[in-house]
């Protein structure tokens, strides 16, 4: 399978780790209920292909998001690959408690930036639900477990509009203060352009935060997510959330499109040498293997130019 040719660029980190969300955000918008077998086999592959790092599943009430309903029968049967994490989503005490029942050892909650996608996703302000995530971090913490933070409508709202860079902060700095060992800066709706990315990461350093404990998780509604990332990078940013097939959106925005490919990612940070641990080949394989299971063809050009070519 033809690879990208590498040009090593300047200003780089030299290797970066892949969150891959592709199980969990990626498949949580399919209206068609996706087995639990392949969902299983999903994680599976994604874990042969080399990705140290998969977000399985969420403990979302099943009247909110039924495609993933079946996250404890997921977790029961899933295969677990030394090295690999398996992180899930808990929006609150009651997912925390089954998290805990199923062994899991990480997990994420899913704050806003903007007032209205807080009552939209979690039906509560900003401060209530930041309020209601202060236990189950607590919590977490105190049973040994890692927890991540994501923040949403980071660089724009479908609602409100623009969100100000200095509010993305000063609640991103919030999530990080409750006990969060990395915050995933997340562009919901995918309307940020490279130079924002830019101007928001200098924000969270003049704040106190350094890139070592961000992450970034962009949509390509608009095409901007590889260029997004490249300046996220340049900036220091190490860990990328990526979903395979570029599979994925938003319940809850419906402006929300896909998330930046994994193999669109992937191609591009071997064409600039960077390490990612990640075989492009198998990763191409099972994003053409679940489109089939989907009935769909992946939005991944990647996966579109490679398969013609196989």
């Amino acid at each position: 399978m033809r690879e990208p040719y590498t040009v090593k660029a300047e200003g780089l980190p030299d290797e970066v780790t892949i969150y891959e969300v592709g199980p969990r955000d990626g498949l949580q918008n399919e209206r068609a209920v996706v087995p639990v077998e392949v969902k299983a086999e999903l994680i599976s592959r994604l874990a042969a292909a080399g990705l140290s790092v998969i977000e399985a599943t969420s403990f979302v009430h099943p009247k909110w998001v039924p495609q993933l309903a079946d996250a404890e029968k997921l977790l029961a049967s899933m295969e677990r690959v030394p090295g690999v994490r398996y992180p899930v989503l808990v929006p609150n005490e009651r997912g925390l408690d089954r998290a805990l029942a199923h062994g899991v050892t990480e997990i994420a909650i899913f704050g806003s930036a903007t007032e209205s996608f807080a009552r939209r996703n979690l039906n509560r302000t900003v401060d209530e639900s930041l309020a209601m995530f202060e236990p189950v971090v607590t919590r977490a913490l105190a049973e040994g477990l890692r927890v991540r933070g994501y923040l949403s409508m980071c660089f724009g709202d479908p609602w409100e509009g623009p969100t100000a860079i200095e509010r993305v902060v000063e609640i991103g700095g919030r999530l990080l203060e409750l006990g969060c060992y990395e915050l995933s800066l997340g562009d919901t709706i995918g309307v940020g352009t490279p130079g924002h990315v830019t101007a928001l990461l200098r924000a969270f350093g003049t704040a106190g935060i350094g890139t070592s404990r961000l992450a970034v998780h962009f949509h390509d509604t608009y095409g901007q997510a590889l260029a997004n990332t490249l300046a996220a990078l340049r900036e220091g940013v190490t860990v990328v959330d990526s979903s395979a097939g570029g599979i994925g959106g938003c319940p809850y925005a419906m402006s929300a499109t896909g998330n930046l490919a994994t193999e669109d990612l992937v191609w591009m940070l071997h064409g600039l040498g960077v390490r990612t641990g990640v075989s492009l080949e198998p990763l191409v394989e099972t994003s053409v293997w679940l489109a089939s299971r989907l009935g769909r063809p992946p939005t991944s050009r990647v996966v579109q130019a490679l398969a013609k070519e196989n």
